[in-house]
């Protein structure tokens, strides 16, 4: 994870923890590309409309956070290339006191939402689907006219090339030109078959970080297509199930989508069931390259002796005053190693928690 993502997810933590004593919380998405004229503007109007809050100190809260935002927003000449988001409430923890923080972000990926919102808490979700730690997975999406080959990486998909077909539709046409069409009409399919294969051939050898892919279209089209086994045989094995969709294009991907959540949490299943063998593997072993604990784990991370550093996502472990996955997430950035969190809703996951919930591969004994 990058300098920039880490700040960004420490902060997002911290304003997790935030919670206002009332409806208070204010919270400012600027997308990217928007003008900040308009938004202040916006921002103005809704300070207007606050005025008709019942509660005198709310009223008086959300108005001094609205006007501390316009502020800030007066200090940019324009808006950042990726817009910005901002947070400010009262966080006194007493009705006797007001203390308006504000905390200003200029995120590592484009906003694409524009919000203004209060609440007992900040709305953090744009911000943390940037933190995440995003799988990537492919999708052909296809059938007699034309395919889409796209990458997916959280919810965003990257569509990477679109091809349409000569492949006529079927005929009514009887006899031996019914027949002879019929062999034309194959041919051409398999060579839209090869067509499409080689792409997706292509595409995803220069991408070996995809983790699963899925073959989606609407009708049989796509069983036939799978059935000429014109994929490599390595982009074979990685193919998690085939969607029925209504249609293909850039609707038919999200489609894709949006159906493929069992496959998508299956993928992301076995992955993490891949790691935790390997690490079962190696402790077995007289000298092998996996060790748990949490002092044996720090110990081998200061001598950076540590590859991976592996730990259950609710491990509820504490190191040095703080929570282990906080204190892990920044040592590993210093040691040149990475972090993994693992659940426990497998079988190796529950072993593992057994074993501490945290472990480690090292890259030498």
């Amino acid at each position: 994870m990058s300098d920039s993502k880490l700040t960004l997810k420490k902060l997002v933590r911290m304003l997790d923890k935030i919670k206002g004593r009332h409806t208070e919380m204010v919270t400012v998405f600027v997308p990217a590309g928007a003008n900040l004229n308009d938004i202040i503007n916006n921002l103005r109007s809704e300070g207007s409309t606050a005025d008709n809050i019942k509660s005198k100190n709310v009223r008086k809260n959300v108005t001094a956070s609205l006007d501390k935002i316009i502020r800030h927003l007066m200090l940019y000449k324009k808006n950042p290339a990726n817009g910005l988001a901002l947070f400010c409430g009262n966080i006194s923890e007493s009705d006797a006191k007001v203390d308006i923080e504000l905390w200003a972000v200029e995120p590592p990926e484009e906003i694409k939402v524009k919000m203004y919102w209060c609440d007992q808490k900040f709305v953090l979700d744009p911000l943390k689907e940037m933190i995440e730690e995003k799988e990537i997975y492919g999708i052909i999406c296809l059938d007699k006219s034309e395919a889409d080959i796209a990458l997916v990486t959280g919810k965003k998909i990257e569509p990477m090339v679109h091809f349409e077909s000569i492949v006529p539709g079927k005929t009514k046409a009887g006899g031996q030109s019914s027949a002879r069409f019929g062999r034309v009409r194959e041919g051409l399919m398999h060579d839209w078959f090869k067509k499409v294969a080689e792409a997706a051939n292509k595409i995803f050898s220069e991408h070996p970080d995809v983790i699963g892919i899925i073959i989606s279209g609407s009708g049989p089209i796509k069983e036939f297509f799978l059935r000429e086994e014109l994929l490599h045989e390595h982009i074979t094995k990685k193919i998690l199930g085939t969607v029925d969709t209504g249609y293909t294009g850039e609707y038919g991907l999200h489609e894709t989508l949006e159906k493929s959540g069992d496959l998508l949490k299956e993928a992301s299943v076995m992955k993490e069931k891949k790691i935790l063998q390997r690490f079962f593997q190696e402790l077995q072993k007289p000298h092998g390259l996996a060790i748990y604990g949490i002092d044996k784990v720090k110990e081998m991370l200061e001598r950076g002796s540590i590859s991976t550093v592996i730990i259950t996502e609710d491990s509820g472990l504490i190191i040095e005053g703080r929570d282990a996955f906080e204190y892990f997430e920044e040592a590993v950035e210093s040691y040149g190693s990475k972090l993994i969190v693992v659940s426990s809703d497998t079988r190796e996951g529950e072993q593992f928690r057994a074993l501490s919930g945290i472990g480690a591969m090292l890259r030498f004994v």
